[in-house]
């Protein structure tokens, strides 16, 4: 009897270890990412992901040397975004846009390991290969910056990152976006930028236990990721007296139809959204427009 059980329990640990394994959903050569991006339409991708607000170097006034570093705060752990300047050492230079593909869809690092879902590829893991490839072309054109990101300071559940692959199992749709569509080009525009590229309900929902978001939540705003504070709800609870030109302003200008400003950290999205095409900021308006009405959850 001893050994059925040594046998059932070491058989429960190998196929732990199996379909918890990192698995890149690209291999390098794959059609999709050969030839060179477009880097001026790749500058609009970057500027859509607010990059430069996580990735940008702390104390650095120039938002475009991306030495990474800053301490985002949370329930499981102290988490610093890396170094994604085009540095061969210390960024990602020797980096390919598979390598690139790889951790935005699949949140697979070159090394084969799983990256902390603090980095939002639950979001950009809906990300369509040409944008992913013109992305690639852009990062590639920015300033090199020596030098790595602090370490990470999980909590002790997630200091071993196999774990976040039992994570992805429960909570992580691999390719799959939830954006609602409708057919009609603007608002399906604003669905891809909102859901995907912009990852909107990263912040403006409310998460679990195991910090995913809870789907009954998704934009009806929550208590901030980093737990300093609280993020609107921006579902039509919050927002039924802004029009679609009163959203699309504010993703420009930072004013509010009240006569207010956004501020904390909608201010650096502003800083971000006021670079897009104004197609861009009235697609995410159309969209925003459509989500339906949600309570705002209790703090």
């Amino acid at each position: 009897m001893a050994l059925v059980a040594i046998l059932c329990a070491g058989t429960v640990v190998a196929a732990g270890w199996y379909i918890s394994a990192a698995r890149p959903p690209f291999s390098q050569g794959d059609p999709q990412f050969k030839g060179a991006g477009d880097a001026v339409h790749g500058q609009l991708i970057f500027a859509a992901g607010d990059c430069a607000s996580c990735h940008a170097t702390p104390g650095e006034p120039d938002r475009l040397r991306l030495g990474g570093g800053m301490a985002l705060g949370s329930p499981f752990g102290t988490f610093r975004p890396p170094n994604i300047s085009p540095d061969p050492v210390d960024g990602i230079g020797r980096w390919t846009a598979v390598d690139l593909a790889n951790a935005l869809v699949g949140g697979v690092s070159p090394e084969h390991e799983h990256y902390y879902p603090a980095f939002p590829y639950t979001s950009f893991t809906g990300m369509t290969a040409v944008d992913i490839r013109d992305l690639y072309a852009y990062l590639m054109t920015l300033p090199k910056v020596s030098g790595r990101a602090p370490p990470h300071h999980p909590s002790i559940l997630f200091r071993i990152r196999r774990f976040v692959g039992f994570w992805k199992l429960l909570f992580f749709c691999e390719g799959q976006s939830e954006a609602r569509l409708s057919g009609e080009p603007i608002h399906d525009r604003g669905a891809y930028l909102v859901e995907t590229v912009s990852h909107c309900a990263e912040c403006h929902s409310s998460r679990n236990v195991f910090g995913a978001i809870k789907p009954d939540t998704r934009f009806a705003g929550g208590v901030d990721p980093q737990g300093t504070g609280f993020v609107p709800n921006i579902t039509q609870q919050n927002l039924g007296k802004w029009t679609e030109r009163d959203i699309a302003t504010m993703l420009k200008t930072g004013d509010t139809p009240d006569h207010g400003r956004v501020g904390s950290s909608m201010a650096d999205v502003v800083t971000n959204t006021a670079m897009l095409p104004d197609s861009d900021r009235n697609a995410i308006a159309r969209y925003i427009k459509a989500l339906p009405a949600l309570p705002t959850p209790r703090p």
